[in-house]
């Protein structure tokens, strides 16, 4: 092993000193992703006791043409022999390295995998991971890396998704641009954003999960800002997320989040200050809610109706009482409205003509992403959906119209309307 010239990217580096067991990276095209993948199978297969190790590409051409070559060139010092006939390496140690393709997957049952790298993950049936790979790797506690260009919202997403959250130690999930690749000039990278669609350069170079025909909320309508206007008053809308019973216990839901909405509204629009969001179990997510009113002292909070809220009210309640600040909550409804119509209606008509401003923060990226893919069913929307309830809460007084009119009469003397 001391005869190989290993040379990894900072990028590779990182991922490669993971002990994590499963590996899941989403990397922008021209990033590396090749070279490590190369390098993680000829180490690997040097670790295993005439073990096997497997590149998975989408088709078995696909997998002789994307790394045939390049693992030749780099295994040269520990190579015992290989056969492009049947695209298998065997390296001095006796263990394999063997192409494959996904789309013949009973060619890779029966073996016992040391590791296996599947590459442009994407492109693959996803039970060729579930039933063919993983219970290969069960014997030996064997290792994989899922690598490649995000294709929207599939199984790739999830599987990513899965890792990044972090609750499962033997995951873990990177996200890599083209600019992540330090050999790679980034004025060639942007004179290719001149000439692709802003959705193709996303996917293929800054390696974004994209939905396609989400094109709803366009990038030249934000204006960002870190200079809060003086004017205004405070508001609060929570989109909670469900909570699942577990043992008798209420924990975090893995899929949806909790949003909180924390906006500064005057007559000139909405100025989003922040967005907390984030997968809690109920006394947390209450906790989170209490703290934003007592920061912030909104002059109305709003609370999505429903099973969730019906839960989080009774701590809620408790936690005014401990503390000794009360607040009321006013419940939000859909209206019988459906999400997408609400959302574009409370949203669309005041990003388009500059009337929301976003505070810069570290919320912004997921808030931009769900805003650009809504309404794909294969993305969250819970940071725009806690944020387009503002719009039931908040009273802009953009007029005086008492004023306009000669002659007004109240119905009610004391109250005034």
């Amino acid at each position: 092993m001391s005869d190989l010239n290993v040379s990894l990217l900072p990028w590779q580096q990182e991922v490669w000193s993971s002990e994590a067991r499963f590996k899941v990276i989403a990397a922008g095209r021209r990033c590396g992703k090749t070279q490590f993948v190369a390098w993680e199978l000829i180490i690997k297969a040097l670790q295993a006791d005439k073990g096997h190790v497997f590149y998975i590409a989408a088709t078995l051409g696909q997998a002789r043409d994307v790394i045939w070559a390049t693992l030749i060139e780099l295994c040269q010092p520990v190579l015992k022999n290989a056969h492009i006939n049947n695209l298998q390496i065997t390296l001095i140690n006796g263990s394999t390295i063997t192409l494959k393709g996904s789309d013949r997957p009973d060619t890779m049952r029966g073996v016992s995998l040391y590791h296996a790298a599947l590459d442009e993950y994407a492109s693959m049936k996803p039970f060729v991971w579930e039933e063919v790979i993983r219970p290969a790797l069960a014997d030996q506690k064997g290792t994989a890396t899922f690598i490649g260009t995000p294709a929207g919202r599939n199984h790739f997403y999830d599987i990513f998704e899965y890792a990044k959250i972090g609750d499962d130690p033997s995951w873990a999930a990177w996200h890599f641009t083209s600019f992540d690749n330090p050999i790679l000039d980034p004025d060639e990278i942007n004179a290719a954003k001149q000439s692709m669609s802003s959705y193709a350069f996303r996917k293929e170079f800054m390696a974004s999960f994209e939905a396609q025909d989400s094109e709803l909320f366009k990038e030249e309508w934000l204006k960002f800002s870190e200079d809060e206007p003086s004017e205004g008053d405070y508001y609060i809308s929570v989109d909670p997320a469900g909570f699942a019973e577990v043992g008798g216990r209420t924990t975090k839901s893995r899929l949806d989040q909790t949003a909180i909405a924390i906006v500064k509204v005057n007559e000139s629009g909405w100025y989003v200050k922040d967005i907390i969001h984030g997968r809690w179990d109920l006394m947390e997510t209450t906790s989170r809610i209490f703290k934003a009113v007592e920061e912030y002292k909104p002059i109305a909070v709003g609370l999505e109706k429903g099973i969730a809220q019906q839960a989080i009210m009774s701590p809620l309640t408790e936690m005014m009482k401990q503390r000794g600040r009360f607040f009321r909550v006013d419940l939000l409804s859909h209206g019988n409205q459906k999400k997408t119509d609400r959302i574009v209606w409370a949203l669309q008509g005041l990003m388009e003509h500059g009337r929301i401003t976003l505070n810069v923060g570290d919320w912004n990226p997921v808030f931009l992403d769900q805003l650009f893919q809504f309404p794909s069913k294969l993305t969250h929307d819970d940071l725009i959906d806690a944020l387009s309830y503002i719009e039931q809460l908040a009273v802009i007084p953009y007029t005086n119209a008492v004023d306009s009119i000669d002659e007004w009469d109240p119905l009610d003397a004391i109250a005034g309307y």
